[in-house]
């Protein structure tokens, strides 16, 4: 199972459009407004699809549905090459919000339940901490592969490619075993399915708080896009891309090390958290190493929050949990996109950055107190 997510995560972020995506929208005429109310669907369709699909994970074959959500995201992609326009822009992210959203609660609960049936429980954080990481790996390599492409075919090339890569990861998905038979699904329709995620977390007030400790330390991930303007702002652009790729080889990093001294996450968050405001308002280049340190720690703890949040619940309600807190995630990201938007009418980056290590400082005494055993 972990060979087959491993790869099915890293084919997700080799995706060449990734890093110039925004470049075709501008280049096809839209404006920034435009660009922004793009986003802005894309985050409206996650609110709308995480929950439903996460029940729908927990009615039905979680494999088919991590099969389907390629297929959506690769037919968005494929609008954006061939027919590029504002409105295909839009329904192209209506169709990755809706893969993106088709995969998350299911995908999860289908890595966890197949490790637990067969006594590997314990290795979800490392298994899910190595996916990220070959995800972050992955979003490297299309960086450095993105221009080149560009240059030899332009966006039809990349989009070509990117609908190809993503599509691979349809027979990957196949060949994932599937963790649970007709008759463990449940049989109670949608509303009984969700009635029983909300009394399980209301049941669990450990499970209450991974939820909102994974809205705050997944939701803000959102300042990952705001990472070349922080480079930028420390020294000339043509070292932009280089200091970028430092922060995600950080992030890869701190994936490949989680499910390890789960008990040090509270004063390495922390920790993580002063590394952040150093580096942002150092001013200086070298701030920058700091910085991908903060966000190795970050991604670091958050899978292990993750990871602790699937011991707590049950097999008939995971995949709708698993949404809920992807739900919570979306919307703590708007908030940190509407902060940021705000706060840059007064404030550079660094200072933005370094305000932005607040929220982690504070959780930290909450990760700190709770209980990482099994």
């Amino acid at each position: 199972m972990a060979r087959r997510l491993h790869t099915y995560a890293f084919l997700e972020d080799l995706v060449l459009l990734y890093p110039v995506y925004a470049l075709l929208f501008a280049d096809a005429g839209l404006s920034a407004a435009e660009i922004s109310s793009l986003f802005v669907i894309w985050s409206v369709t996650t609110f709308v699809f995480e929950v439903p699909f996460g029940l729908l994970a927990d009615r039905s074959s979680r494999r088919h549905l991590v099969m389907v959500a390629p297929v959506c995201t690769a037919a968005g992609f494929a609008l954006w090459t061939f027919v590029p326009s504002y409105l295909s822009f839009a329904v192209g992210f209506v169709l990755w919000g809706a893969g993106g959203s088709l995969s998350s609660g299911a995908l999860e609960a289908l890595v966890y339940e197949t490790l637990e049936r067969v006594g590997a429980g314990d290795a979800y954080a490392r298994v899910m901490g190595r996916a990220r990481a070959l995800g972050a790996t992955a979003a490297m390599v299309a960086t450095a592969l993105a221009a080149p492409t560009v240059a030899a075919g332009g966006y039809p090339a990349v989009g070509v490619a990117s609908v190809a890569v993503t599509l691979l990861r349809v027979p990957v998905a196949w060949s994932m075993p599937e963790s649970r038979g007709p008759t463990e699904r449940d049989a109670d329709g949608p509303l009984g399915t969700l009635r029983r995620g909300v009394a399980e977390v209301r049941r669990s007030p450990r499970a209450r708080g991974a939820i909102l400790l994974i809205a705050v330390l997944s939701g803000f991930d959102a300042l990952e896009e705001y990472v070349p303007l922080l480079a930028r702002s420390t020294g000339p652009a043509p070292g932009v891309p280089l200091l970028v790729l430092l922060v995600m080889a950080g992030m890869a990093v701190g994936g490949w090390l989680a499910g390890r001294a789960t008990r040090w996450s509270g004063p390495l968050l922390a920790f993580g958290a002063l590394l952040l405001a150093a580096g942002a308002m150092s001013g200086h280049a070298g701030g920058m190493v700091l910085v991908a340190a903060a966000f190795g720690v970050f991604r670091w703890a958050s899978v292990n929050v993750e990871a602790r949040l699937q011991d707590l619940i049950s097999d008939h309600s995971r995949a709708t949990v698993t949404s809920a807190a992807g739900f919570g995630v979306e919307v703590v990201a708007v908030l940190v996109f509407v902060g940021y938007a705000f706060g840059s009418t007064w404030a550079g980056p660094g200072p933005l950055f370094a305000l932005a290590a607040v929220p982690y400082l504070l959780v930290a005494p909450v990760v700190r107190r709770a209980s990482w055993t099994r």
